[in-house]
């Protein structure tokens, strides 16, 4: 697929854009550091002439005493290690985080022994977790970034940018296919980040120790007046999230001794430095990191900050960096991947913008903006917590702290307590009421529910969805005369739930959980016959749907499918297509409904009706890099249709079933008159 917007992890869009600005920053301080003296008063004499922002800026300054990052076999070497634009913005860039694993991974320093506990100890922090004033020396004059930063070279500073021109000199550890790097873990010893006061990252300087067992020796955290200095010029020559270049009015530090070294420098910029350091995180209460903005070149993947970007002039779809770009995806090969082909469907799925964002709630409008805040909306109404959890980059979630999935409610969390306090927040200010008249009466009219005493689902590819299981006991409520049992499916689910089954109960205002299923489980629990269809059955099966064994269920349902983006697909579909159960599906985009009746045509020979706007769509538009498209979760549904079987028997594939036709009576025999005579019967055989 094309564009992977509604697929793709919002986080490695983070990354990509920290590491393509850091990238360019390192290469033009290199350039800086080896140029004549000039040069670098040319770059501060253009940044005294930028315009003024009247937003506040914060440098922050973020000790790390127990990450470290172990390289992988593929990892790119450079000021970045381990991650580059091929391996995030590909042809085929990875989609979920765990995919980066062969690349790179962050490993817990603290387990290692008493040399990462050395290397650690020059930053410390204090009760407020900000770091507070260290042991190191201010230097004695303020010289540019360039000749301080030579000089902390030979002092040994622990300088990213310094580990390029010393590679050459340490032969790199050989290292076999498919194996990972035996060489120590790199330590990420300081964080510097400049942001705005609404949280908006502005740049991004790491200050890396050369190995595990050297993060004693070699201090990454000493003189980092030069850097910061450094960092705060190209921070304004370029800003990473999003504007024109410009000079905040006024400065603020997070550190106390950087905040005296940065005394006499700062000014050098016409930019008035706060009197007193920042003592707390941010600036204000509830200060958060915004959601960011920048995009990318659909073709070579190049920033905003690196080049202007302008869409596609007939679809208004697909942005692109200049001529060169938009030509090169016009005519590329085969016909049906280039531009040409797709503008005209492009330009049809923009159309569709308003439709999608038209909905009955009094936030639509912030929500539905191109430059949605996602963080700060969820920040500003408390919902911080729980479920909630899975909307945001930032916040950790209710399951492990340092698993891949981060954010993911483990069995463990979802047995013990009351499952519905995963879906509160923590503020007064939480999401408005959903409208008097929902839409209700949807989509699935051949399965006649109505008349149903129970109904097994199956829900295909389930991560998220797992994780939000609690939402799934709205269908009780909606259908409280039938006995609902769950059943979710996919490889992406956690492999310690596999086989796993409970049971959700409900017993007036408490909602509890109970391992086991089925009827015999819940009367051994004390649950009376009658409550039981207020239960509901759920049941985890780790594994690919073609894989699964079991009875065929009622619906088989999934959501954000993505059919072209993984390739268990081609077998789940045919599994689909020959149990034609009726199967329902949602997209995020119509530019992904087009590809999933691609890849059914593909797997079955049939395909997908016409998709419709989902009334119970996700508000919240998703942030699209390289596209201007409309993306939303669940924001289209649509039926597989099945191709008809060989022979008359064939029977029409399942969907949404006409309406019946109304029976009619058959006319009543014609009366025989008197006089007439009966029809004669033939002559008859004898023996």
């Amino acid at each position: 697929m094309e564009f992977v917007s509604g697929y793709r992890d919002e986080f490695l869009d983070f990354v990509a854009l920290l590491f393509g600005w850091f990238h360019k920053f390192v290469a033009e301080r290199g350039a800086v550091r080896t140029s004549p003296e000039g040069c670098w008063w040319q770059l501060e004499a253009q940044i005294r002439r930028l315009p003024q922002d009247r937003a506040l800026w914060v440098l922050h300054v973020l000790p790390n005493r127990s990450v470290g990052i172990s390289l992988g076999q593929g990892a790119e070497p450079g000021p970045a290690p381990g991650l580059g634009a091929a391996q995030l913005l590909g042809d085929e860039p990875p989609l979920h985080l765990r995919d980066l694993s062969p690349y790179v991974s962050f490993v817990n320093l603290e387990e290692g022994g008493e040399e990462e506990g050395a290397g650690t100890e020059k930053v410390e922090t204090e009760a407020d977790g900000k770091p507070a004033p260290t042991s190191r020396e201010s230097p004695r004059e303020a010289n540019p970034p360039g000749e301080a930063d030579g000089a902390q070279q030979e002092a040994g500073g622990g300088e990213v940018g310094c580990q390029e021109d010393r590679a050459e000199d340490k032969p790199r550890p050989e290292r076999r296919k498919g194996q990972r790097s035996e060489a120590a873990p790199l330590h990420l010893s300081c964080l510097l980040l400049v942001t705005d006061e609404h949280g908006t990252i502005l740049g991004i300087d790491l200050l890396m120790d050369g190995g595990q067992g050297s993060a004693g020796r070699g201090s990454g955290t000493q003189n980092l007046a030069p850097r910061a200095y450094a960092l705060l010029c190209h921070s304004m020559a370029c800003p990473m999230g999003s504007g024109d270049p410009r000079k905040p009015r006024k400065l603020t530090v997070g550190d106390a001794q950087l905040h005296r070294e940065l005394e006499n420098l700062v000014p050098r910029l016409k930019v008035k430095l706060a009197k007193t350091p920042m003592r707390t995180w941010g600036p204000r209460p509830g200060f958060t990191f915004a959601s960011l903005r920048a995009r990318n070149c659909h073709v070579c993947h190049r920033h905003s900050f690196e080049v202007k970007l302008t869409p596609c002039p007939q679809c208004g779809a697909v942005l692109y960096c200049g001529e060169a770009c938009l030509q090169a995806d016009w005519k590329r090969s085969p016909d049906d991947v280039s531009h040409r082909f797709w503008c005209p469907r492009l330009a049809a799925f923009m159309e569709r913008a308003g439709e999608l964002g038209t909905l009955p709630f009094t936030y639509t409008a912030e929500v539905t903006s191109e430059t949605f805040n996602k963080e700060a909306f969820l920040a500003s109404r408390g919902l911080t917590r729980g479920y909630w959890t899975q909307l945001s980059m930032l916040i950790p979630g209710p399951g492990t702290p340092g698993h891949p999935r981060g954010s993911t409610p483990s069995l463990s969390v979802l047995l013990n307590g009351d499952p519905y306090q995963l879906l509160q927040g923590d503020g007064p200010a939480l999401m408005p009421p959903v409208p008097p008249d929902p839409p209700r009466g949807l989509f699935v009219p051949e399965l006649n529910i109505q008349n149903k005493q129970s109904l097994k689902i199956h829900v295909m590819e389930a991560g998220k969805e797992f994780d939000l299981i609690m939402v799934f006991w709205e269908l009780l409520v909606l259908l409280p005369h039938v006995a609902l049992e769950l059943q979710f499916v996919g490889d992406s689910l956690p492999p310690e739930s596999d086989q796993q089954n409970f049971t959700l109960q409900r017993d007036d205002l408490e909602v509890s959980v109970r391992p086991g299923s089925g009827v015999s489980a819940r009367l051994s629990s004390g649950t009376k016959e009658k409550g039981s269809r207020r239960d509901l059955q759920i049941k985890v099966s780790a594994r690919p749907y073609h894989l699964l064994q079991g009875p065929k269920p009622d619906l088989v349902i999934g959501f954000n499918s993505g059919f072209g983006l993984k390739d268990t697909w081609l077998s789940s579909l045919p599994r689909l297509q020959s149990l034609r159960v009726p199967a329902f599906f949602t997209e995020s985009s119509e530019y992904g409904c087009v590809m999933d009746d691609q890849t059914m045509a593909v797997a079955t020979g049939g395909g997908t009706s016409p998709p419709q706007p989902n009334p119970f769509r996700s508000p919240f538009r998703l942030r699209a890099a390289d596209n201007c498209m409309p993306w939303y979760c669940n924001a289209f549904i649509f039926h597989l249709v099945y191709k008809p079987p060989q022979g008359s028997w064939a029977r029409p594939a399942p969907g949404p079933a006409p309406p019946a036709p109304t029976p009619t009576v058959p006319p009543a025999p014609a009366r025989r008159r008197r006089g007439e005579k009966k029809p004669g019967r033939g002559a008859r055989r004898r023996r």
